[in-house]
């Protein structure tokens, strides 16, 4: 499982699940599994990274690469 901090940066900025979900155009499920640690795809990365407001080059505050 890769480390990310999604739900920290999601927390921090006080978004919901299910908020990240619609804005990212993603299943809710897909959000938790993410948090948990489980791998995505490029694609969705970049989804969740646009979502929060950041630019693609912020992916680390994010995502471990």
């Amino acid at each position: 499982m890769s480390e990310n901090r999604l739900k920290i940066y999601r927390e921090r900025i006080l978004l919901s699940k299910t908020e990240l979900a619609r804005k990212a155009g993603l299943s809710t499920l897909t959000i938790n599994r993410i948090e948990k640690g489980f791998p995505c795809r490029l694609d969705t990365k970049r989804k969740i990274i646009r979502a929060l407001g950041l630019n693609i080059s912020d992916k680390d505050k994010v995502f471990k690469t």
